[in-house]
């Protein structure tokens, strides 16, 4: 079936003017009204800044924030996308006990704030589990390869208790949400593809994994789409526990610089480009999967 091309309506140019409009207006009282000095000219150093050993551009304060939140944002997909996938499979179990653990983890995540989340997982993880784990004197003992990669794909070595725990923490409170998603999409494939299934004699794991699972992805990825875009926007709390991703970064340098509007401008903007970013690329894919199944 051919989409119909979308078209300009005056409806639609009467909006824009109406929001370029109120955005002037919103400039013009900043400017004038406040008087605020616009010091744009600053904020790229803050993005980049010259080495003066190598003479390279390397990541400055913002640049590094931003990469922190994406990796944050990266495990904190994968891990949470797993949590969810396996308690929403424990949701539409048939055993009661497992329906029980899947809805108490999901009751409990959902009605708890997740400033207390963070704050519980870290001083639990950080003081108990992680000198159990040894994953502190690991690192400090390892060589300074080790320490690099591992700096490359989490967190500096100094900060590695706080990120695990801002990561665990991130994941678990999005699972909650991600496992009511898979438990809706499963439930709404139809009762036939069941049915068909048990008469073909499969088991119920190859006829979650082959019948149901692939119509039901499908379904739920728009609404996937809008969890990973809120995951992204969630890992700025966990500047509470003094994780250097891209809102801490803002804050200190709004307090050691006083460029209040310029720096939460940039970094709105760098926010908008991840949670684009991730709107688009789960668009494309569900376009893919439809294409594959004509």
């Amino acid at each position: 079936m051919l989409q119909k091309k979308s078209k300009i309506t005056p409806l639609d140019i009467v909006l824009l003017l109406i929001l370029f409009g109120g955005f002037v207006y919103i400039i013009y009282q900043i400017t004038v009204k406040l008087n605020y000095k616009w010091q744009w000219a600053i904020i790229p150093q803050y993005l980049f800044r010259r080495d003066a050993e190598t003479g390279r551009w390397i990541p400055n304060y913002l640049m590094q924030g931003l990469f922190t939140t994406l990796r944050l944002s990266i495990w904190g997909v994968i891990l949470a996308t797993l949590f969810g996938t396996v308690m929403g499979l424990l949701r539409t179990s048939k055993s009661l006990f497992y329906r029980m653990i899947a809805r108490s983890y999901v009751e409990l995540m959902r009605n708890l704030p997740p400033l207390i989340i963070i704050f519980i997982f870290y001083f639990f993880l950080s003081d108990q589990i992680m000198p159990f784990i040894g994953l502190d004197h690991f690192l400090r003992s390892s060589s300074p390869g080790t320490q690099q990669f591992f700096e490359v794909l989490f967190a500096p070595p100094s900060v590695a208790s706080a990120f695990i725990s801002a990561l665990f923490t991130l994941s678990i409170f999005e699972g909650a949400y991600i496992t009511e998603i898979v438990r809706a999409g499963i439930e709404s494939v139809e009762k036939g593809q069941w049915e068909a299934a048990h008469a073909l004699a499969l088991s119920k794991w190859h006829t979650m994994r082959y019948i149901i699972l692939p119509q039901a992805i499908q379904r739920l990825l728009p609404a996937l789409a809008g969890q990973f875009i809120s995951l992204i926007k969630d890992s700025a709390i966990v500047s509470i526990i003094s994780i250097q991703e891209l809102s801490y970064q803002g804050t200190q340098l709004m307090a050691s610089t006083y460029l209040t509007i310029e720096i939460w401008i940039t970094i709105s903007l760098m926010y908008l480009v991840l949670t684009l970013s991730c709107s688009i690329a789960v668009g494309k894919l569900e376009t893919y999967m439809a294409r594959s199944r004509v």
